[in-house]
Formats: C-alpha cells, structure tokens, sequence
C-alpha cells in the first residue's frame, strides 16, 4: 500500500511582493520520497492541491494521504475525493512533522481546553497499571478484544525496547458501559493519556487530531504519587503507555485495547 503524508497551509507572512502563500508538502514514511509546492491564496483550492498530487505521483497515486494539521484536512480531503484517495486524519505523520521542523515551517497546533467526558460513558472505577514490554503483545493480541489497537509502528520491540521495561497504562471498569465507552474510543481515536498537575488533579486524554477529553479528577495524595509514577515510567518507555476498558477486574474479558504514544 502507498500512503503519503501531506501538509497544505498558509503561509502568515506575505512573500516579497506582497503576495500570500500556500505551500504543499508530501512525503512517504521514509523520506524517500519528497514533493514541495507554493501556489498564490487565489490558486489554494481542491482543483490545486489535486493538480499537484497527480505531478507527485506521476504515474500512479497513493492509496491513503495522512493529514496531521486540521486546516488543511478538508481542502486535502476534497483533493482525494476528485482522485479517489483515502485521507486519513491522523497525529502521527512522523517524517512530515521532521521535515517541516528542518524548514522551520510551523508544526503546532491550537487545541482547546478538554471537555469532560460525556456521563453516560463513566465507568464504575478506574486504576494505573503496567506490563513489561516484552509481554504486551502476547497478552493482548491473542484475545477476542471487540475494539483492539495496536498498530505495529508502536509496539515495543518496533521502538526499541528492552523486554524488562515497564509500560504504564491506566484499566478502566465500564460496567455496563464497557462496550459504550469502548465505541466511543474507538471514534474519538486516542493517542495519549496525560496526568495533569492541578486543583484537582487529572487524567486527560489526547484524541483525533486536536481533541481533548477529561476522563478523570482526583485529590487523593496516593493517586497523585501513583500518576506521578505512571508519567515518570512513560519517559522511560519512551512514549509508550496503554489504555484498557473492561466490564470488571476479574481479567477473564476486555472490551477495548490501545497502545498509545506521546
């Protein structure tokens, strides 16, 4: 399968004659493919951006086109309709994000504040945990888990982990609401799952593009040394952590898996 990764976004600055800016990036995984482009504010249309995909591909198109930046999502989404290319919203276009960074062209995002998580999604209670590394795949990929994500990029001997190295996670008991809450996650498309220092005290987690939910507050002095471990252990795995919804604690069903990474 061919996927890029794209980035079209205007320029703040006016070029030296007063003119506007949009510029197209587009690059493989690798790097080894890259493709750059500017157009006029009066040219920064679908038609465009589509004109340009086809000299990028030459002879044959991508099948998907990754996009991390949320301005450029719809006008890159129409851009594939016309040509029949999938486009997938996503935060992780590593290598675009690196070669914009050398160009020094911006790469943050505005996000807004998190909401809470909806009532009719809470779950019964919730923990911290962790598995070494070497033990996540097997413990997971083998079971008949509903909703399970674990893409190959994030698992651990794919980043470079020592088997003995703990991965952090945080379990959480849905009840009744297990398979609700795991729908809804799996829609919402998770990346992260923060502590955040605070008055309360919380767990936020990072969602779609620029989402932000609030999925739980505490003030316990014991959850707050237990979250400070699990971001401390998150360092250590690199990014790396997990998210578990299951109906109980008795281990014997879950209902939803995600590895996630900073």
């Amino acid at each position: 399968m061919k996927i890029w990764q794209a980035d079209f976004y205007r320029c703040q600055e006016p070029d030296a004659s007063g003119q506007v800016l949009w510029y197209m990036l587009i690059c493989d995984a690798n790097r080894s493919f890259e493709y750059e482009a500017t157009c006029p504010q009066a040219q920064a249309n679908s038609s465009w951006v589509a004109s340009q995909l086809q000299q990028a591909a030459k002879e044959k198109l991508p099948n998907v086109i990754q996009v991390f930046r949320p301005q450029s999502l719809s006008i890159i989404e129409q851009a594939g309709k016309i040509l029949g290319i999938t486009v997938e919203p996503t935060r992780h276009t590593l290598a675009l994000k690196q070669w914009l960074q050398e160009k020094q062209y911006p790469t943050a995002l505005d996000k807004p504040p998190p909401a809470p998580l909806p009532e009719n999604l809470w779950g019964e209670q919730w923990r911290f945990a962790s598995l070494v590394a070497g033990e996540i795949v097997d413990a997971f990929s083998d079971r008949p888990i509903p909703v399970l994500e674990m893409p190959e990029h994030l698992r651990p001997l794919n980043l470079g982990l020592a088997s003995t190295v703990p991965v952090p996670g945080v379990v959480i008991y849905g009840g009744r609401q297990s398979m609700r809450l795991a729908q809804w996650l799996q829609q919402a498309n998770p990346i992260a799952l923060n502590y955040i220092a605070g008055t309360p005290d919380g767990l936020v987690l990072e969602a779609g593009l620029v989402d932000r939910w609030i999925v739980a507050t505490f003030e316990d002095k014991e959850v707050t040394n237990a979250a400070r471990v699990y971001t401390q252990r998150k360092q250590e795995s690199r990014g790396l952590h997990f998210l578990v919804v299951q109906p109980d604690d008795s281990g014997m069903t879950y209902t939803g898996f995600w590895l996630l990474s900073d």
